[in-house]
């Protein structure tokens, strides 16, 4: 009976025994199958992921479109193209050590003259290779500022040159009368006066020598830029606009293609075997900051509501008024 009782426990034992065995094996056995699970999805992610890709571009991308002025705020609809942003997008290429060059994706009819050299001024003096890809339309100043990069990229169709200087006079004598405003100028300085009265053929003389000394820096801004002969610039500038196979026949491009080609011309500048384009753009701007605008864009409102969308034009006009422009 005793022995009985013995050999039954002894086998209960071994049978737990098993039984736990058999449990901690299929608890290896599952987390074995886990491990390989995993381990298969964490390579599939590997294998199948450019690796590239985690690693933040080489190629810079800067985007510039609008006129080009010295503040948002002289730009038509308060944005476009200015040496302040111009300068920080670069300052962020230039600050980052990953970025062998920088492509400068331009949309511009121009703008200030003083504006555009400094930009063109900056573009000039960045000590990475930069390659322009001209988008829709670059003309005037947009083609100075485009000048001074290491390579011109542009579309047959895009619409570039107009190399010349353009700048309105606006006489309201005529309005002041019907308005039955009475207006004098004094003035210290026999030609201060300019463009305040009626042109006079010296007025008009004056006026048109200082354009012609703008057109002069422009011609010879290109035909540096571009390198160039003077004459042949100076045979072009006539202000006429040009196709942008008609530019590259004339030397003011150098490929004809879209941002993509521009890539690769800035990669092969900067000896980068594989291109990997980012975009570089400023932090957006805080709500608060925006305010400054607010006086002059409810001066809009209230003169398109008052006057009518003419009277806004003519406030447009004025402000361009004598304003030399590329």
């Amino acid at each position: 009976m005793g022995k009985c009782m013995t050999a039954n426990y002894g086998t209960s034992r071994q049978r737990a025994r098993e039984g736990a065995e058999r449990v901690n094996r299929n608890r290896w056995l599952l987390l074995a199958i886990g491990v390989l699970v995993i381990g298969s999805l964490i390579l599939s992610a590997v294998f199948a992921r450019d690796w590239r890709a985690l690693v933040r571009g080489n190629i810079g991308v800067i985007t510039l479109t609008g006129g080009i002025a010295e503040g948002p705020a002289a730009v038509l609809g308060g944005a476009g193209i200015t040496p302040a942003a111009v300068r920080r997008l670069l300052a962020l290429a230039e600050a980052d050590p990953r970025i062998a060059a920088v492509v400068l994706r331009i949309e511009s009819p121009g703008g200030s003259v003083a504006a555009s050299q400094e930009i063109g001024g900056l573009i000039r003096d960045f000590p990475r290779p930069v390659v322009v890809s001209m988008a829709d339309g670059v003309a005037s100043g947009g083609l100075y500022i485009s000048v001074f990069a290491d390579r011109i990229v542009a579309q047959p169709g895009t619409i570039t040159g107009s190399i010349g200087v353009i700048m309105s006079h606006i006489y309201l004598g005529g309005l002041y009368e019907r308005l039955g405003i009475q207006a004098e100028v004094l003035t210290a300085g026999e030609h201060k006066g300019v463009g305040m009265e009626p042109l006079t053929p010296e007025s008009r003389q004056i006026l048109q020598e200082f354009l012609d000394d703008l057109h002069r820096q422009f011609i010879q801004a290109v035909a540096e830029g571009r390198r160039l002969d003077l004459e042949r610039v100076r045979a072009i500038a006539t202000g006429e606009l040009f196709t942008g196979q008609q530019a590259q026949a004339l030397g003011l491009v150098d490929r004809l293609g879209g941002l993509d080609l521009a890539i690769e011309e800035a990669a092969e500048l900067a000896g980068v075997a594989y291109p990997e384009p980012v975009d570089i753009t400023l932090p957006a701007v805080p709500w608060w900051q925006t305010l400054g605008h607010f006086p002059s864009l409810l001066l809009d409102r209230v003169s398109v509501a008052l006057l009518g969308k003419d009277a806004l034009l003519l406030r447009q006009q004025l402000e361009l008024h004598l304003l030399p422009r590329w």
